[in-house]
């Protein structure tokens, strides 16, 4: 897993640049019917939510991509745990939405091309009340807290679990996190974070077991070095600098 290209990494929101050209994710298909049933596994390292492929992602793309599945990185009762930090900070959990482009057949052909791969990212904090969205996810994890375990979830609205603004989102270039780590993947990580409450975080961090028969937490990986790539935002991070006559 060396490379220039690695994920996750730190956001400088002062070294990142502006591009209007970034225009909002369209996420198309992803409201499910509750007769679409879908896997729910804790594959060892985190939880997997397969995904049929009619969800798409139609905007903020120049091509098309199409979902597979999501997976959750947190970390444990005594700290955050997700993957991307923002100016040095880690937020409690992480969503990865992973999707495929269309010209290839299958997430498996697509994720050794560079243009293979694009991932949605959004933070997860502790807030006020219950996120019914979540919940469709985190109630099923009690029946699949040993490794390689699964069971079919009916499906929800799957654009539930991300930000209502799709506006607002950080892009760059970069890997997988985990094994083989391929550095085909298209990043955004949107700037808004999604609220969770107490006691659904810590079934998030405090359920699944790993292979090793111990709890699985802190299952997110240190940020990478950029090595001089660019990241880019959808919106002005900073504020304008006023020129002060004189």
């Amino acid at each position: 897993c060396g490379g220039t290209k690695q994920s996750p990494i730190n956001v400088d929101t002062a070294q990142a640049i502006f591009s209007p050209d970034l225009r909002p994710i369209q996420l198309s298909g992803y409201s499910l019917p509750a007769n679409e049933l879908l896997k729910l596994k804790n594959n060892g390292h985190t939880v997997v939510l397969e995904l049929p492929n009619s969800l798409a992602l139609t905007g903020g793309y120049a091509q098309q991509y199409r979902a597979a599945q999501l997976h959750l990185h947190w970390g444990s009762p005594s700290g955050p745990g997700s993957e991307h930090t923002i100016n040095g900070r880690r937020f409690a959990a992480e969503i990865h939405v992973v999707h495929y482009n269309t010209k290839y057949d299958s997430i498996t052909e697509a994720m050794v091309h560079p243009d293979g791969l694009a991932v949605l990212g959004a933070f997860l904090e502790v807030g006020h009340g219950e996120n019914q969205y979540y919940h469709e996810i985190l109630k099923h994890l009690y029946d699949i807290q040993e490794v390689g375990q699964e069971i079919l979830v009916p499906g929800f609205n799957i654009a539930g679990l991300l930000p209502a603004n799709l506006k607002f989102y950080f892009h760059y270039n970069g890997s997988l996190t985990t094994p083989p780590c391929y550095q085909t993947v298209k990043w955004t990580i949107f700037n808004q974070t999604m609220l969770l409450s107490h006691h659904q975080m810590s079934m998030l961090v405090s359920t699944l077991r790993s292979p090793e028969d111990e709890l699985l937490q802190n299952n997110y990986r240190p940020v990478q070095n950029l090595h001089g790539r660019r990241v880019l935002a959808s919106f002005q991070t900073t504020p304008p600098v006023k020129h002060i006559p004189g």
